[in-house]
């Protein structure tokens, strides 16, 4: 049979027992584990100066070189151990790879932090004689603990999201497997090569075998630690909204001073381009937009000094906007296909004609309601309607700008009065003008129909973004508009 796999690489991390398993790959006939072959101190093992030929300088020079002399490497199948602190030119060359065996190594946190901890203080990072381990006990520290679980769920994630996306798989191996000969003889099946393990290497030895509350100071700490981790991530706030790109054709720039404007749909974007003209003296014509990704840099470039910004809305006003011009309206620029399916088969309550003798303030109320009840299933991918640009979170919408250029600021419309006339002044600007207030909604503004039941359908439809943004009630905030 064929080998599918060219060269394998062990994502792991340390004290997850990649030396253990790094042996019984190499007790398999025809596969060599290199080591940490991209570790950025050594290569391959500490006292150890070339890997295939390859010394540090010539790995670090071209990283790419050392994967190709694996792959092509007489004697059966290599690979290497990698973990997070080593190149990643070599691990973005492996993830991309479908020739090369991902295996993904794990072990319980709590395990692998304390057991660190322990390395760390007595310097033993691997054991072949019991009668020289060093026992230790160490102090826990909640916070440290905690910072190491995100992030090694977040690389794990990234590993996962990256095999997704390229319709790769990989074999995973806990740490309670090194000890399962059938598990091990299962890889080496993956592995596409033919020998197999008679029996387990005795030489290598558990390090620190008794129970993790053992082995700490502060059992008590441990417990209580444990109890606050959200181990199931219960409180991740789900996204189902497609990616968005920066729009950067949208980005509206002035000369002097060298403001961008990177504005976020649904936002007061014709204020701040009103804005942007009278403090830049100029018609908003005039303004700087419409450029491409490669005039935006050199835009950039040529001003240093320039600075970015963005302006937020409270969720609960831009439902508001957006349901009064583009869904309850019939005019220019309304939705009228989205408007007819969201009455006849969502039930909003809204005439075919918008008359004003038609509809009532109560059933405004009623209908914006019946607009906030949509948009919680449209943004969690529950309904048929796109996620429009007008209406998806914000904190998605500044991911897409932030894939091309980040905002130094990012100010509410409740602050722009104030922060918008002393970005200027920092330019010099004696006396910058003002901001307008926008527009007021018709037919009903939202200060007429608000109601505390209409804020708790925004922050459960946009939950994302009063939680990443640390929105207040609406009611809060409007007498700065």
């Amino acid at each position: 049979m064929r080998n599918a796999f060219e060269y394998f690489i062990v994502l792991a991390d340390m004290r997850t027992g990649s030396n253990l398993l790094e042996t019984h790959l190499n007790a398999l006939d025809g596969v060599t584990c290199h080591g940490e072959a991209f570790n950025p101190h050594f290569i391959g093992y500490p006292k150890e100066t070339r890997v295939l030929g390859f010394t540090i300088e010539d790995r670090d020079n071209d990283p790419a070189a050392l994967i190709q002399a694996m792959r092509t490497a007489p004697g059966g199948l290599h690979g290497f151990r990698f973990f997070q602190s080593h190149d990643p030119r070599a691990l973005a060359l492996a993830l991309d790879d479908p020739r090369c065996a991902k295996i993904i190594l794990t072990r319980n946190p709590l395990d692998s932090y304390i057991s660190l901890k322990i390395a760390r203080q007595t310097q033993q990072w691997k054991l072949t004689n019991v009668k020289q381990r060093r026992d230790a006990q160490v102090s826990f520290d909640a916070w440290e603990f905690a910072d190491y679980v995100a992030q090694q769920q977040e690389y794990q994630l990234t590993l996962q999201n990256h095999l997704q996306r390229s319709g790769q798989s990989a074999f995973h191996v806990g740490y309670d497997d090194l000890s399962d000969l059938e598990v091990l003889n299962g890889l080496a099946a993956w592995l596409g090569v033919n020998s197999r393990l008679e029996k387990l290497d005795p030489d290598l030895k558990p390090q620190n075998p008794a129970p993790a509350l053992s082995k700490v100071t502060n059992p008590e700490e441990v417990e209580r630690a444990l109890a606050d981790l959200d181990r199931f991530n219960l409180h991740r706030i789900p996204n189902f909204e497609p990616r968005r790109g920066p729009s950067v054709r949208r980005y509206v720039a002035a000369e002097k001073p060298p403001l961008m404007y990177l504005p976020l749909d649904g936002g007061p974007e014709d204020v701040v381009t009103g804005w942007m003209a009278a403090v830049a003296d100029c018609q908003p014509e005039a303004l700087l937009t419409q450029r491409n990704q490669k005039q935006v840099r050199r835009w950039m470039k040529a001003h240093p000094g320039h600075r970015k910004f963005t302006v937020l809305r409270h969720p609960l006003a831009r439902a508001h906007s957006v349901f009064c011009s583009r869904i309850l309206s019939t005019g220019p620029g309304s939705y009228r296909n989205i408007r007819n399916t969201l009455r006849n088969r969502f039930k909003l309550p809204i005439p075919g004609q918008l008359r004003d003798q038609n509809y009532s303030l109560d059933q405004h109320h009623a209908a914006f309601s019946a607009f906030l009840a949509f948009l919680k299933l449209n943004l969690a991918g529950q309904t048929p309607i796109r996620v429009d640009g007008l209406w998806g979170t914000q904190a998605q919408a500044l991911e897409g700008i932030a894939e091309f250029a980040f905002p130094d600021l990012i100010l509410r419309e409740d602050e722009i009065t104030v922060a918008l006339p002393e970005l200027a002044r920092g330019f010099g600007h004696d006396n910058p003008p003002i901001p307008d207030l926008s527009a007021p909604d018709v037919p009903y503004t939202l200060e007429q129909v608000y109601d505390a039941d209409l804020e708790s359908l925004a922050a459960e439809a946009y939950q994302r973004d009063y939680v990443q943004f640390g929105f207040s009630e609406w009611r809060s905030v409007r007498g700065a508009r």
